[in-house]
């Protein structure tokens, strides 16, 4: 109730009282009068399915198999078979395209996945295969052997998301299959989750945990609008702060995977940091979003382009970029051989230019045992440096086993090795001839934002 001296105050201004209104669900869902979503959960559950992996791993070495002494004095056979584990996950996915039989899901629910079984709604179990795959975005396209009569979603427009949006998430959390939650979208553009992908996740408050990924989540006119994907949690369980990935980008790098069997990613070819208020200020700007061009590559898309060192990107395709991370997701979705449009503030000036994108290199893994015997465990990898925490090439680790001479010699995934006894490494190429008849390695690791060494014998 509005109290006296507020009725003053008003008053005194000639003003109106205002009518304090409580928050309310919507008067109209779906053809209800009602505010129940069971005609909108009806209608879309469907196109929802639960899925069932199984695989096989290499189970993690013993380090003292590695040394041929160790194997010689004890009689060990110079070839021993890697030993293997098998490995069971269970997710969700959404029909996409019930003619083709296609479902989108996430690449970690089908990640080492030799067999994979798809339950839909009905109780019917169907046998499924990947048509592709991406680590990057954490897409997986499969197709449904033998789909019969099956149910789509309609696709909605993820650009069109606004913060309070009404969601709804189905999925299969902890195995409890067609589960249905629902909350509001708490946040848009999220990144850092995972520092080596392409990420501007959907926020919700709706509920998700394990099981969940892969799953949809919806608007409340039936449209897919994101693929259930994270959460942000200490105990593993739901507290509200889950993650989507937005459907525009499903729908781009399905399409990829569709037409090329893999994703091609463009490549722009520039290093960048986000561009913040304390920058803008030094530049004399009023924008105090974008990304800050701070090193272009020779004979780059961008270089062709005529983006220069100190140039902020503004915008890509008249989409607004928020921050580096930002930038770095939007072209990390776009093909290699698109043209885009590039808005950047130069001296405090706008212009536009055009950039045809070149064709990023996929990340060349290889074992590091060959590298480094202390290395062996670990798994190596090119690094380009845009959009990440280094401006710069580096090389990347992209996994460690557990308990291998690499972990324990505190090497950790997404650490990034820059130099190798003072030298500069650019990539595992470079690494590999730096590392050359060295017994000691002094690494010059990049860790988030920390700058470490470590010792490698």
């Amino acid at each position: 109730m509005t109290t006296n001296w507020m009725k003053a105050i008003f008053l005194a201004a000639g003003l109106a009282l205002p009518q304090l209104l409580p928050a309310a669900m919507p008067a109209v869902v779906g053809d209800q009068a009602m505010p129940t979503l069971a005609p909108l959960v009806k209608q879309v559950s469907p196109a929802v399915v639960s899925i069932a992996t199984r695989g096989t791993v290499n189970a993690p070495s013993n380090p003292l198999m590695d040394d041929p002494l160790f194997r010689r004095f004890f009689g060990v056979p110079p070839q021993q078979q890697q030993r293997k584990r098998e490995v069971r996950s269970a997710g969700s996915g959404v029909i996409v395209d019930a003619r083709n039989g296609y479902v989108l899901t996430n690449h970690h629910v089908i990640e080492n996945a030799n067999e994979i079984e798809v339950v839909l709604e009905d109780n019917r179990s169907l046998k499924a295969t990947v048509v592709g795959s991406d680590d990057g975005t954490d897409i997986a396209v499969l197709k449904l052997t033998e789909p019969g009569q099956i149910t789509q979603i309609p696709l909605g427009n993820s650009e069109q998301v606004q913060v309070g949006d009404f969601v709804v998430a189905i999925g299969n959390p902890f195995g409890l299959q067609h589960t249905v939650t629902s909350g509001i979208v708490s946040a848009l553009g999220r990144s850092g989750i995972s520092p080596d992908g392409y990420e501007d996740f959907i926020q919700t408050d709706a509920s998700i945990n394990p099981g969940n990924s892969g799953g949809a989540l919806i608007n409340l006119r039936g449209e897919l609008i994101g693929i259930n994907s994270a959460i942000f949690s200490n105990s593993g369980g739901n507290i509200g702060i889950g993650f989507a990935i937005p459907v525009n980008i499903a729908k781009s790098i399905m399409a990829q995977i569709l037409q090329y069997g893999k994703v091609r990613r463009g490549l722009l070819g520039v290093s960048i940091s986000d561009f913040s208020v304390d920058t803008a200020k030094a530049y004399g700007v009023e924008a105090h979003e974008g990304a800050l061009v701070q090193e272009v590559t020779q004979g780059s898309a961008a270089e062709k382009a005529g983006v220069q060192v100190g140039d902020v990107i503004v915008a890509v395709d008249g989409e607004p970029i928020r921050s580096a991370s930002n930038l770095r997701a939007t072209i990390g979705v776009k093909r290699s051989g698109e043209k885009i449009r590039l808005d950047l503030l130069r001296d405090g000036r706008k212009r536009s230019v055009t950039a045809q994108l070149d064709e990023r290199e996929a990340a060349e893994k290889v074992g590091a045992t060959d590298i480094h015997s202390g290395l062996a465990g670990a798994e190596l990898a090119n690094y380009s440096g845009e959009g990440g925490g280094f401006n710069g090439p580096a090389v990347q680790v992209v996994a460690v086993e557990p308990e291998s001479p690499a972990a324990m010699r505190g090497l950790r995934p997404n650490d990034l090795i820059v130099a190798v006894n003072r030298v500069r490494v650019r990539s595992v190429k470079e690494l590999q001839a730096a590392a050359s008849q060295q017994s000691l390695l002094i690494l010059s690791i990049r860790r988030g934002s920390r700058d470490l060494l470590l010792q490698i014998r």
